[in-house]
């Protein structure tokens, strides 16, 4: 048996989530899983150089502290399953992206967390780098779950849609076997927003069970200021971040709005989320949506989704053996597995790229 590592920081940046896992005819065995809470003053940091507040030398040092962390993350699950290093075919480290920038004459994707100090710090070679390849190739270098979700999640008997509701929301399509292709693509914000206004009116970091949402209203006025942003009429493939989606981007369109109270505008960013997703959904008679990333541990969203979808059934991807929380982390172990084996990790219908590439950089062990 070859095990392997998923690491994975969202752009919430709350921490690592790190699981060991293997995969044996295609199921997932999970041998041991932990999350990495980053400290409150690198958090800080690397929202900060999110917006472009931060010179290189404190890019090179955020990289070198963020790799620290994750094969700090690595190392404990290792230590948890009892497995022996030599067991282990590879880390996947997605690294904690700063900036995403698909689109304009030099596309790039920046993520940090120094692959080489993982590799040397656990033993194990690491696999890292995963968007720029599919980005060279003419791709939005995201979202690259797709792969895996249809490797995993498809079914031959309905039509699926998986939502993973992180910092930004994403869908994949995944029909019935031989009734179509899959796509997939970055519907818009999700946690990004709700969690930066949360974070600046509250002081909390995030909405915990949809709380102050539930307290508010819509304001219709301001969800149709939202959606005057270009982003959600722009055709796929498309993928965006919190350099577009972020606390300026809510300030900027509520100077119109001085007396709103903050349970309102949070409800009105939990609908957004919402309709921007259920308006780029595919046009389906009869389909079941399974999500996963943190979203689906708020209630409220996962309410709110359930009447925008209907009559679509809206579970989590717990239904499908897979706890939403580690989707995207055993998807990168995934990644690396095929990286290792030289197999392409994309899928060029959903990122535009010019066809399937074999995705990362091993950094031997």
């Amino acid at each position: 048996m070859t095990a392997w590592i998923g690491l994975m920081s969202g752009t919430s940046m709350d921490g690592i989530d790190a699981v060991l896992v293997s995969f044996e005819t295609n199921t997932i065995e999970f041998h041991a899983r932990h999350t990495l809470a980053y400290p409150a003053e690198l958090r800080s940091r690397l929202e900060l150089a999110a917006q472009n507040h931060a010179t290189p030398d404190e890019l090179g040092e955020l990289d070198t502290l963020t790799g620290q962390l994750f094969a700090k993350a690595a190392n404990t699950v290792i230590q948890q399953s009892g497995i022996p290093v030599e067991s282990i075919g590879a880390v996947g480290s997605h690294g904690q992206t700063i900036r995403h920038q698909p689109s304009g004459s030099a596309p790039f994707s920046l993520q940090i967390a120094n692959p080489s100090i993982i590799a040397e710090y656990t033993g194990v070679a690491t696999v890292a780098d995963f968007r720029r390849r599919d980005m060279a190739a003419g791709g939005q270098g995201a979202p690259l779950m797709p792969l895996f979700h249809q490797s995993f999640f498809s079914s031959v008997e309905e039509d699926r849609c998986i939502i993973n509701l992180g910092g930004i929301a994403n869908i994949t399509w995944l029909p019935r076997a031989g009734t179509g292709s899959v796509y997939g693509f970055d519907t818009g914000p999700a946690n990004a927003l709700l969690d930066a206004w949360c974070a600046d009116q509250t002081g909390r970091h995030f909405d915990c069970d949809g709380r102050l949402a539930e307290e508010g209203i819509v304001n219709e006025a301001l969800l149709g200021d939202f959606f005057t942003d270009a982003y959600f009429a722009s055709p796929a493939p498309k993928s965006t971040g919190k350099e577009r989606f972020n606390l300026g981007w809510i300030k900027t369109r509520l100077q119109r709005y001085p007396d709103l109270r903050a349970s309102d505008v949070q409800r009105t960013l939990l609908q957004l989320t919402v309709l921007s997703i259920a308006r780029q959904m595919p046009q389906s008679t009869a389909f079941t949506v399974y999500v996963c990333g943190g979203g689906a541990l708020n209630p409220v969203l996962m309410r709110e989704l359930s009447r925008a979808l209907s009559p679509a059934a809206v579970c989590s991807t717990e239904e499908l053996g897979l706890d939403p929380q580690w989707v995207e982390p055993v998807g990168f172990a995934w990644l690396a597995r095929r990286t290792v084996l030289g197999l392409s990790g994309n899928l060029p219908e959903v990122t535009g790229a010019s066809g399937p590439k074999v995705l990362g950089a091993i950094y031997p062990a």
